[in-house]
């Protein structure tokens, strides 16, 4: 579980860094509705990897406790992607559907990228 609290530290930096990439491009370009999108999704994305991480340490403990197996808390994480596209779609002068999804994705990304990096780093 460690290794999950690891890789989600350096989701957090990356997060940081996209974030001040979107203020740019938010500031510096005729895209501002799809920089607001992306960070609007990575966030929202970047939350639903904290409950992610929250869920699978509860899942693991239940399991070395022997207790009752909690869920992985999908519906949670369906949810907050569910409100940022309706954020997105209620606000479409300041957020692109489109871009909000793909920051949905973004964490997702990053963890792939961070585990080929890591097995390449040991192997």
């Amino acid at each position: 579980m460690l290794d999950l609290h690891h890789v989600f530290a350096l989701q957090k930096k990356a997060f940081l860094f996209l974030l001040a990439l979107c203020a740019l491009g938010w500031v510096f370009s005729p895209y501002e509705s799809i920089f607001a999108g992306i960070a609007l999704g990575a966030f929202f994305g970047t939350y639903n990897f904290w409950i992610l991480v929250r869920r699978m340490e509860k899942f693991d403990r239940s399991i070395s406790e022997g207790t009752k197996v909690a869920s992985i808390g999908t519906a949670f994480r369906f949810g907050s992607g569910v409100a940022a596209v309706a954020i997105a779609i209620s606000l479409p002068q300041y957020f692109h559907l489109i871009s909000t999804v793909i920051g949905l994705m973004i964490p997702y990304i990053f963890l792939v990228i961070e585990r080929i990096v890591h097995h390449i780093r040991n192997h």
